[in-house]
């Protein structure tokens, strides 16, 4: 049979796991406690007929022990689902606790307005936008560091390596172009494009053409009306007709 006095004697005195001791007082760590204290009233192991109430996930259960079911642990505790309408869960547990005790009773609606409260504070800071502060470790922060030197250094390698090769390939060393982007192909395509027009426009090219003298000349002849012309004994004769006071002249020299 269960003792209430022998057993909180036994847990207070001598030795309890729940207990804990600090410059403030005695405090419970026990979930089912009500006040958090350790004290002979609010003790869940000393108290055979005992409530509580509890925090599941946002929703609040209360939590009720008979001596009735002290023999099975398994349904030792009762447990009821609260609204979360406030007054509607007191209403609740005033008809759940009408004969118990009523210092037991107060302390079961003073559990209920703290959690109300803490769950309402909870929904605000949840809504609220805040700086979320992150600590980084030295020794993250030394590889991190670390490692952007080695790619910095790489980095510095791969642009030297790149342009040794370009100029290579300009140079003629290489038959062939290997293992280069296409893209960089195209690109150094198009600079000795540009250089090779910019040396062009420098350089003034002198051009020798073969003079047509003949066919100026008949253009010039016909231009003055001479139709009849030929070359003897390396003499030019021309024989030209005009027209004056109404008569065709024909000259010839």
């Amino acid at each position: 049979m269960q003792h209430d006095e022998v057993i909180w004697q036994v847990i207070r005195h001598k030795h309890c796991s729940f207990m804990s001791k600090i410059t403030t007082g005695i405090f419970c760590r026990n979930p089912y406690n009500v006040t958090g204290i350790c004290n002979r009233s609010s003790c869940p192991l000393a108290n055979s007929r005992y409530a509580t109430i509890r925090d599941h996930d946002g929703v609040f259960y209360l939590y009720m022990k008979t001596i009735e079911r002290a023999h099975k642990p398994n349904d030792l505790w009762e447990r009821v689902k609260l609204p979360r309408n406030y007054e509607k869960a007191l209403e609740l547990i005033d008809k759940h606790l009408m004969y118990w005790s009523k210092l037991l009773v107060h302390k079961i609606k003073q559990r209920l307005t703290k959690m109300t409260q803490m769950r309402i504070r909870m929904r605000k800071l949840a809504l609220k936008t805040r700086e979320k502060i992150m600590t980084t470790p030295r020794k993250e922060k030394k590889r991190e560091a670390r490692r952007e030197e080695k790619a910095e250094k790489a980095a510095v390698l791969d642009k030297a390596i790149e342009k040794e090769l370009l100029a290579r390939l300009e140079n003629g060393i290489y038959d062939g172009i290997y293992n280069l982007p296409f893209n960089k192909f195209l690109q150094t395509l198009d600079t000795d494009e540009l250089q090779a027009e910019d040396e062009n426009e420098e350089e003034s090219e002198v051009e020798y053409v073969e003079g047509n003298f003949e066919l100026e000349e008949e253009d010039d002849i016909e231009d003055l009306g001479m139709k009849d012309y030929h070359i003897s004994n390396g003499m030019t004769l021309v024989c030209v007709e005009h027209e004056e006071g109404g008569e065709r002249q024909k000259v010839t020299f």
